[in-house]
């Protein structure tokens, strides 16, 4: 899919916006170009957002040299000047949020030929670590990382919650910072263990979730 593809798309989507006032949420943004576009648009007063998937923060097309099928990912994975244009933009405040894009897929169909393989990958629990991960690379304040994934996105949807507020819904995460583990399917509860970061060594871990004010998971010790 090449970039052309995404800059086609969102000029299209941007237009239709300058003509109809309308808000605007664009998924998944991939490349410099895109990026380019968006703060512009930005910049013009429209009314538009954005969100990147965690791995494209970190990865790029140069970790496909092994053409691993647990790499094929939509959009795919881009040039290395795309990566760095996604983790300054995310820093600047031009990407509004960051999301798991969390897409699993039976192994079965990982285990196949890269080409022939379906693309996704298993990545809410990697949400957090790749975050934290991206905010002590880039010197970003924990607050401010930790908002792209929660008050920012619930800002995004209309929904109440995200932050602390007294009276606020008590949907809260508790979690280790510091805490390290390392990504394996034993240590992955989704359904599918498909990921590109199977193996590696990660930081940051979720230890409890609570909904409505009710403990809802509690990691094992």
């Amino acid at each position: 899919i090449p970039a052309l593809a995404e800059t086609v798309a969102l000029a299209t989507i941007l237009q239709l916006a300058r003509e109809t006032g309308a808000r605007i949420h664009i998924a998944r943004l991939s490349t410099y170009e895109g990026i380019a576009m968006v703060r512009a648009a930005k910049a013009q007063g429209l009314a538009v957002t954005c969100d990147v998937a965690s791995t494209h923060v970190h990865l790029s097309e140069n970790d496909l040299i092994s053409f691993d099928s647990h790499l094929h990912l939509v959009p795919p994975l881009r040039s290395l000047r795309d990566r760095d244009a996604i983790r300054e933009a995310l820093r600047d405040g031009s990407i509004d949020a960051l999301c798991s894009d969390h897409t699993p897929v039976d192994e079965d169909a990982k285990q196949v030929p890269f080409g022939e393989s379906e693309p996704g990958a298993s990545g809410i629990e990697l949400l957090l670590p790749l975050t934290l991960k991206w905010a002590r690379e880039m010197g970003v304040p924990l607050l401010k990382a930790i908002d792209l994934i929660s008050w920012k996105p619930a800002q995004i949807l209309g929904v109440p919650g995200g932050n602390l507020a007294v009276g606020s819904c008590a949907d809260i995460c508790i979690f280790d910072e510091t805490a390290e583990w390392v990504v394996t399917p034993k240590t992955l509860a989704s359904q599918g263990d498909n990921t590109p970061f199977l193996n590696h060594l990660m930081q940051g871990r979720v230890r409890y979730t609570l909904i409505d004010g009710h403990i809802d998971f509690e990691a094992p010790h």
